[in-house]
């Protein structure tokens, strides 16, 4: 007995929040019927419904869209990471074309242990040889511990002649001059993009290689792949400085004019660069030979896979936000039962209960995606101006990815919000209206 008034203020508050409930949903309904009656702008009266269809459950759709936000998050920091890997692949695809590189047994890409010179005589000796450029390349950094993301800053030689006049790989210059034939005895150095703002270098200031002086003679345009973290210098002040990172033993016996790390081979025209590693290989023992198809091959179809995983991380959490759009939309539509059914009633049709939850689902992926692009964008300029002093800089977020991000999580709203939409365009409008 003592229960009875407990009970009765609990069924009484049920039915006080029921009939509030009716009262709103018949007001909607009012609301639209005058709306028709009047001519109202319904493009106006969508927008004010959309809005206040968002705004009834505030936590539930910011958590929504907190978790679309999340998915794009990751989508647009992993893609923009992806991007600069992949720009660093483009790059290195770009430069091997129409060439072979040579290096000694165990090394890859013009870097590794030491070679006789000489190479290069037996080298040109071959059938189909145009031209061949000895290459001295090392690392900028002395101690082996630094690690990077991407090529390490290389010290790698600058080829006054172009190959010949063969070489095809876009360079342009910032700042500065090219280092020329007049340079081959001077300690000069041209720095790539990334490395001048690492260091702080202009044309005219001098910097440390190795310990050693170089005046700045030239700063590149950003490429976006290896060469802006490179410093280039002429091939004579190459091979001092490699000499001083050999073991004593080893650089004892050498002497720096007959070194080099490897060669750049130019074909003759009409034979491919396919045939010619086949000869060096078969014809110059202790070699290993790169073109651009291997470069593809081996490195190309790793970072491939690397981006792909990337992508797919980003990708699944994305998914994982939309489910929340397709549960919030569907406790949405079985809160406004009555009100669909009002819709219903009073001549709205099936396409347009379907097009309003299909466009409210939309426009929560819209904002999550808006919400996500700022703060991956902010992360990734973040990050790269942190790394930038360090030559570190790890992504690279394009105009596409940013468009790509927004658009995707638009769809995916509204593709989750379909299945609810339908589900609601399917109600009988009387049962609706009975609906408690």
């Amino acid at each position: 007995m003592n229960d009875s008034p407990a009970v009765e203020l609990t069924v009484l508050a049920q039915l006080v929040h029921d009939r509030l409930e009716g009262l709103r949903a018949e007001a909607e309904g009012e609301r639209l019927a005058r709306d028709v009656r009047s001519g109202r702008s319904a493009r106006r009266t969508t927008h004010m419904r959309l809005l206040r269809n968002l705004g009834r459950r505030k936590v539930r759709t910011a958590l929504t869209i907190l978790g679309i936000t999340i998915g794009i998050w990751a989508l647009v920091v992993f893609g923009s990471m992806a991007n600069k890997i992949g720009s660093l692949v483009a790059g290195g695809s770009d430069y091997y074309q129409g060439k072979v590189v040579v290096s000694a047994q165990g090394g890859m890409m013009g870097f590794g242990g030491p070679m006789e010179i000489g190479t290069a005589d037996r080298i040109r000796a071959l059938p189909g040889i145009d031209v061949v450029v000895p290459v001295v390349t090392l690392t900028l950094s002395s101690d082996p511990s630094v690690v990077s993301m991407g090529p390490p800053p290389m010290i790698t030689t600058s080829d006054p002649t172009h190959g010949g006049g063969r070489e095809t790989f876009p360079i342009r210059y910032a700042a500065g001059r090219a280092i020329n034939a007049q340079d081959a005895t001077s300690d000069v150095t041209v720095l790539g993009s990334d490395l001048a703002r690492q260091y702080q270098s202009h044309v005219g200031d001098v910097i440390e290689l190795h310990d050693q002086p170089f005046t700045v003679v030239g700063i590149l345009e950003p490429t976006l792949t290896a060469p802006d973290t490179d410093a280039m210098v002429p091939l004579a002040a190459a091979q001092r400085l490699y000499l001083a990172t050999l073991p004593p033993l080893v650089a004892g016996s050498l002497q720096p004019s007959h070194i080099a790390t490897g060669f750049v081979v130019y074909p003759t025209v009409g034979t491919t660069p396919d045939a010619v590693a086949a000869s060096i290989t078969a014809s110059v023992p202790g070699v290993t030979t790169m073109t651009g198809k291997d470069f593809d091959q081996q490195i190309g179809s790793a970072m491939a896979m690397l981006n792909s995983i990337l992508v797919g991380i980003a990708v699944i959490s994305l998914v994982v936000g939309g489910l929340s759009v397709i549960n919030t939309m569907a406790m949405a539509i079985a809160e406004r039962t009555r009100e669909i059914g009002i819709k219903r009633a009073i001549g709205a049709s099936r396409v347009r209960i379907v097009r309003e939850v299909v466009v409210e689902s939309a426009l929560i992926g819209a904002l999550g995606g808006a919400i996500g692009l700022a703060l991956g964008a902010l992360v990734v300029l973040a990050s790269n101006e942190m790394g930038r002093d360090s030559g570190t800089v790890l992504f690279e977020l394009t105009s596409g990815t940013a468009v790509t991000a927004v658009l995707f999580a638009t769809v995916l709203g509204a593709l989750a919000g379909l299945v609810p939409a339908l589900h609601a365009a399917g109600l009988d409008p009387v049962s609706a209206l009975r609906y408690e």
